[in-house]
């Protein structure tokens, strides 16, 4: 016995495709996060370490680490990645090509080292 699935293409969100509020805000903020969990690892930090560095408490490296970044912003985000020394770059352009003219465009990009 077969079973069909139903197989839905993703936009590219996960966050879109759930639905869920502010979509392109959330996926900015999932990927700086990643970013910052990947420098913290490079730099074997433990939590207590990187809360230390970081001026935030245990519990919120915990957070960040886990994903779960409702009390980040992404300028708090941001500043955490200047404490981590490293440069942003934001680069502003003309949109080509969206189909849905309501929600910008925003894309992380991690330059090699």
């Amino acid at each position: 016995m077969t079973t069909d699935i139903d197989i839905e293409e993703s936009s590219g969100n996960v966050f879109a495709d759930l639905d869920l509020p502010k979509p392109e805000e959330c996926l900015v903020k999932a990927d700086l996060a990643i970013q910052i969990n990947k420098l913290i690892k490079q730099r074997k930090l433990n939590q207590t370490m990187a809360a230390k560095l970081l001026g935030l408490d245990q519990p919120k490296i915990s957070a960040l680490s886990r994903g779960r970044l409702t009390g980040f912003s992404v300028e708090r985000l941001f500043r955490l990645l200047s404490i981590l020394n490293q440069d942003i770059e934001i680069v502003i352009k003309p949109h080509h090509n969206r189909k849905n003219h309501s929600a910008p465009y925003i894309h992380v990009r991690y330059a090699n080292s």
